[in-house]
């Protein structure tokens, strides 16, 4: 998701200023996360001399739900990665401003993760709301696909989870199948997060979705057996993923970046069933 520049925001500066959260080198930090990143600071002398694990949130957007979340697990390291720099800005504003000594603020590609993280060193990865990119020419950026499910086993610890939240009921249907080519095993799903687990970080898009009486799909899964012969699938349009009828389909709230397609699709099958009355 592209987050927009609001008005008198001098992106250069936020990042100057928020500097002490953002970490520009994470290659250099590759398989010493837990111990480069414990804080040097006199409350934390004797409490040992590193991270018990380290968290990734890919994507984490403005910040809002890595702050929350590192503040409820202070024994826990969270990496929060994203690409876009106005977002490296609003979360490192958040983790300064909250004084929070368990999170580093990374720019960086998702699709690259192996590059900055040690086989095994990542004990979770969430992944909240991540573009759901519908047309099939752009199935490969999905952070959900089958090879990305792939590549997050290499850094996954043995029994480390995978978290995904997401408004996109094509985007959840899509990873429920490209988990299983990866040979991951469901831990849990939920068509209803907030209903079903209420309480928890949530993040800033998350509550506009809620107020915009959208549902929260979400899953946790751990790698299982890895795929003996692993072939990455051909790519996939999210359209292949709604209801064959969309006549009936529920209007209220469509995901982000779906929209259009999903009333284009829905206009067609109105046009069809109406020759079809008329035949």
């Amino acid at each position: 998701m592209h987050a927009r520049t609001p008005k008198n925001f001098v992106l250069e500066e936020r990042l100057e200023r928020y500097a002490d959260a953002i970490e520009l080198c994470p290659r250099a930090y590759a398989g010493r996360w837990a111990e480069a990143c414990w804080p040097l600071v006199p409350e934390h002398a004797g409490a040992g001399a590193s991270f018990e694990r380290v968290v990734l949130d890919l994507g984490c957007g403005k910040g809002v739900f890595v702050c929350e979340a590192a503040a409820a697990d202070p024994t826990s390291l969270y990496v929060a990665l994203d690409a876009e720099p106005l977002c490296i800005a609003y979360a490192a504003q958040h983790v300064c401003e909250a004084q929070l000594p368990n999170v580093v603020v990374v720019p960086w590609d998702g699709a690259r993760v192996t590059e900055v993280f040690a086989p095994g060193e990542v004990s979770r990865i969430h992944l909240n709301f991540p573009t759901p990119f519908p047309r099939k020419k752009e199935a490969h950026k999905r952070m959900t696909s089958a090879a990305q499910l792939m590549a997050y086993r290499q850094i996954l610890a043995p029994g480390a989870t995978l978290e995904l939240r997401t408004d996109s009921e094509p985007l959840f249907a899509f990873t429920r199948a490209q988990l299983e080519l990866a040979g991951y095993e469901l831990l849990w799903l939920s068509d209803d997060l907030r209903a079903e687990r209420p309480g928890g970080a949530g993040s800033e898009y998350e509550r506009k979705l809620a107020a915009q009486g959208a549902k929260v799909h979400a899953l946790c899964a751990t790698p299982g057996p890895a795929p003996a012969d692993f072939v990455e699938p051909a790519p996939e349009s999210l359209m292949d993923y709604l209801p064959e009828d969309l006549t009936t389909m529920d209007l209220s709230y469509l995901p982000h970046g779906m929209a259009a397609g999903i009333l284009n699709f829905r206009n067609r099958d109105l046009r069809r069933a109406r020759k079809g009355q008329r035949g």
